[in-house]
């Protein structure tokens, strides 16, 4: 693959701290219902102890196993950047485009440039794994990285029907207390893009929480090639 320079798109989440968690469903117009779109990103350790930090993107939100699972654009490359220094600009990225049914990983690596445009970082892969239908595939590189592309079912819980009746004014009691509130994205899938791989790979960074354990800001971008 050549290098080939992509420019940012509309959709960005931006989260910090050891566990991370944010949820957005459906983004602007230009993105929505498609690979561009970002539902969701997380980044955490996996068990007590890890040396391992897992990344996963969760891509275009409603897609149905009636559909095929829905296809990964090769157009969108989409970029997780790491900020080392506490300076709110991406020092490293880890990058995944799709080619031929198969998920390529680049980096960690410093960005040949900052900001809304990117250019993939060819001179430094990190892997590449089958995108998985049904049964999900994982790849496991020489250097301990795990790798995953493929369907996975919506984390997102959220009772939209209840939702609505609340801010319309036709449900006083509020919402549903747990047990009773209904999944409206059950049966939903995204489309995810999973990095496992060791804290070495990673480097320093001069950022540390009250626990004195060190803490990345990160947040994940989809650019679309022009």
């Amino acid at each position: 693959m050549k290098k080939t320079k992509m420019y940012l798109g509309l959709s960005a989440l931006v989260v910090a701290g050891i566990v991370l968690i944010a949820a957005d469903h459906i983004d602007a117009p230009s993105t929505t219902g498609q690979t561009a779109d970002v539902t969701d990103f997380f980044a955490f350790e996996p068990t007590e102890g890890s040396d391992n930090t897992v990344f996963v993107v969760d891509l275009q939100t409603n897609v149905l196993p009636d559909l095929a699972y829905g296809e990964f654009d090769e157009n969108v490359l989409t970029e997780i950047n790491i900020d080392t220094n506490n300076d709110l600009v991406e020092d490293l990225v880890i990058q995944a485009i799709p080619r031929d049914g198969r998920m390529y990983f680049f980096g960690p690596v410093a960005p040949a440039q900052t900001g809304l445009n990117s250019t993939v970082m060819t001179d430094l892969p990190l892997g590449d794994v089958t995108i998985s239908g049904a049964t999900a595939v994982i790849e496991t590189t020489a250097d301990g990285v795990k790798l995953f592309a493929g369907p996975r079912q919506d984390p997102f819980f959220f009772d939209f029907f209840q939702f609505n009746a609340v801010i319309g004014g036709m449900a006083p009691g509020g919402f549903k207390p747990a047990g009773e509130a209904e999944d409206t994205f059950d049966g939903a899938n995204t489309l995810s893009i999973v990095v496992e791989l060791p804290n070495s790979m990673l480097g320093s960074t001069s950022g540390t929480n009250a626990l004195g354990l060190e803490v990345y800001k990160t947040w994940v971008t989809t650019n679309v090639k022009q």
